[in-house]
């Protein structure tokens, strides 16, 4: 299963020690994920400027890192060009934000290829991911409630990452929030293939070690 650093930053500043300290526990060419809240899809407000993520040199020193921005914010179809363009892998696009016309949704998830993962807050059904499985290749189930991190994990994502194990068994299943050693294991063991972490990993005495022991789970 892999293992992926969470941002969750309340300023660039932040943002840049968290990123730096994340940097260090992931391999080559490993993910960082980066939480973008807008104070009104989450009641929260995270950093999110992508134009100065662009200048984090990021992909120096042979590391060769992956982000991917996770846009827990209202209309993300218009802020996602910039992220795009700052030079993230992929962006995690909340279905409850883009609506629910199924055509204008498949539209815009062929309009970015394989850059978008769809992602679910903790009380939408499953289910309503059905009709967009052929058309990604990953999902993300939040385990908390979209803003800061820090939040317990809700046992009850545990069905969801079961049903869509069984709904699609190629696409991959992302769990964020709430996630330490106890509750990856639960993941893991219903199926997901990736899991994030902030709080466990970077606010530990030894990040690099709290890293290295979700990836022996």
């Amino acid at each position: 299963m892999q293992i992926i650093p969470a941002i969750n930053a309340k300023n660039f500043e932040e943002a840049k020690k968290q990123i730096g300290i994340a940097a260090q526990v992931v391999p080559a060419g490993g993910v960082i994920h980066i939480d973008v809240t807008d104070g009104r899809f989450s009641p929260a407000i995270t950093w999110g400027e992508a134009s100065q993520l662009a200048n984090l040199e990021l992909r120096t020193k042979n590391r060769e890192l992956k982000i991917e921005v996770h846009l827990m914010v209202n209309n993300p179809e218009l802020v996602i060009e910039d992220w795009l363009k700052a030079g993230i892998d992929r962006a995690i696009v909340h279905l409850e934000a883009l609506g629910e016309e199924v055509l204008n949704i498949k539209r815009f998830l062929k309009k970015h290829n394989k850059k978008i993962v769809l992602a679910l807050n903790p009380e939408t059904p499953a289910e309503k991911l059905l009709p967009y499985l052929t058309e990604i290749e990953q999902v993300l189930i939040l385990a908390v409630k979209p803003g800061w991190a820090g939040q317990k994990f809700s046992p009850e994502v545990i069905h969801k990452i079961q049903f869509l194990r069984k709904a699609a068994p190629s696409v991959k299943i992302e769990v964020d929030g709430g996630i330490n050693l106890e509750t990856a294991k639960l993941c893991k063991e219903a199926g997901a293939d990736i899991v994030v972490s902030a709080s466990y990993i970077l606010n530990s005495d030894n990040p690099k070690e709290a890293y290295e022991k979700l990836t022996f789970i």
